[in-house]
């Protein structure tokens, strides 16, 4: 019997990253239901209670997610229908069929401050719409009873959608020097590597010896950087690739990156200085740990290119 698995935004990064593995994976594939916005639209409740009572899935995976950080301080509204309003929806009918639902959460959800990196523990105190609307939504999958894992990721970026690997590849093909942030620390973290871990994930909560689990985990490629180590590296790699397969040049060198403040760089939404997430309870409970994220950087590179 195949576990049927309801994924719901597959045209954004993490559920394009993830509907490539799952219909790869033979023992998920025959009961993957992928489905994007036209045939879910997550502002659409009563879509979404139709589709989980004619699907009955076994599993429900939402990386659908508003993620336009700026854009949401003037939006609040659909980022709270989309972020908040949806995964209560999508954890209330879970509890009705029996479901487990997968849900992606956000760094956002901290302020920043601290010194070291985030624990699940730690108290959240979201600066901005986009983190309070994401935290909202988590709160609402808690409180629903639903058996639930809430994966909270950080700095995301592929090969499918816009992200910061795509900006600063385009903007270091058309500028000369770039300006980026340096003084905002975490983990950039590739839908390849977050793909890799829930199909980990999955086939150990589909083992009926496996002990069932609940709860919020930190979900990250290993190590850290700051806006501009990711964007140097991002140059550097590419034009190690570059000088290998003989792609298009880029204008823009490692030493011609520059760094900047946070003040230096205003903006809509107020982003946590201090991103850092610990993975230490992936790592205990399911034995997982992501790659570095240079080595994922690399590969995200390498299929971007291909």
């Amino acid at each position: 019997m195949h576990q049927r698995i309801l994924l719901t935004g597959i045209n954004g990064q993490v559920g394009h990253a993830l509907n490539q593995r799952l219909a790869k994976a033979a023992m998920f594939s025959l009961g993957l239901i992928a489905l994007d916005r036209s045939r879910l639209d997550l502002t659409n409740h009563d879509q979404l209670r139709q589709a989980i009572k004619h699907f009955k899935p076994d599993v429900i995976i939402n990386p659908a997610a508003y993620t336009a950080v700026d854009k949401a301080e003037s939006e609040s509204e659909l980022a709270y229908a989309i972020n908040a309003d949806a995964p209560r929806v999508l954890a209330e009918e879970a509890v009705k069929v029996g479901a487990r639902l997968i849900h992606f959460s956000t760094d956002y959800v901290y302020a920043g401050t601290k010194q070291s990196p985030y624990t699940e523990e730690d108290e959240t105190a979201p600066l901005s719409i986009y983190g309070k609307s994401k935290l909202a939504g988590e709160e609402a999958i808690l409180t629903s009873g639903a058996s639930h894992l809430i994966f909270r990721t950080s700095w995301v970026y592929g090969v499918y959608g816009n992200n910061f690997l795509k900006t600063i590849l385009r903007l270091a093909k058309e500028r000369d020097s770039l300006r980026i942030v340096a003084d905002q620390v975490g983990a950039p973290t590739s839908s390849q590597s977050i793909a890799d871990a829930i199909l980990q994930v999955l086939v150990q909560i589909t083992d009926k010896n496996v002990e069932s689990k609940s709860g919020v985990y930190h979900l990250v490629n290993a190590g850290e950087t700051s806006w501009h180590g990711f964007a140097t590296a991002i140059v550097e790699e590419y034009s190690k690739l570059q000088a290998e397969q003989g792609w298009g040049m880029l204008k823009v060198t490692p030493a011609s990156i520059q760094q900047i403040t946070t003040a230096e760089y205003p903006t809509p939404a107020v982003r946590p200085a201090n991103s850092r997430l610990d993975c230490s309870k992936l790592a205990s409970d399911f034995s997982i740990r992501l790659p570095e994220w240079r080595e994922a950087l690399v590969m995200e590179l390498q299929q971007l290119t291909a």
